[in-house]
């Protein structure tokens, strides 16, 4: 189904699933430094991906909405722990350090889930 579309859709959605994520770990961690390479980080991943996949041989398509759709899937994943990833950033920007940051377990089940799921549904889209 995703596909079948114009070659520029795949591209698209991989762009704004980028700046939606992005956007959202923007307002969630408010630190500069953060906020200036985490979408980089994301770029060179995403080249990356692409790059990987065509040694593989996967379509384009297939390799960009798997990646925006898994993108998608951890920033609906991170969503319940936004409180907690504010208030490290703002003790971080204090310069206050833990020597262990909690992650709750059920949050982390969570953002899997619902990156496996996410992906799930690009593969069962893209074939």
């Amino acid at each position: 189904m995703l596909t079948s579309v114009a070659a520029e859709w795949p591209w698209i959605l991989a762009i704004t699933a980028l700046v939606v994520h992005c956007s959202a770990m923007a307002k969630w961690i408010p630190l500069q430094r953060f906020q200036t390479a985490y979408p980089f980080i994301w770029v060179v991943c995403g080249v990356g991906a692409v790059a990987y996949g065509a040694s593989r041989g996967f379509p384009l398509e297939r390799v960009l909405a798997v990646s925006s759709f898994a993108l998608l899937g951890m920033t609906i994943g991170m969503y319940p722990t936004r409180r907690l990833f504010t208030a490290w950033a703002r003790e971080i920007g204090r310069g206050e350090t833990r020597e262990r940051y909690d992650y709750p377990r059920s949050h982390l089940a969570f953002c899997v889930t619902s990156m496996l799921v996410m992906s799930l549904a690009a593969f069962l889209l893209t074939r």
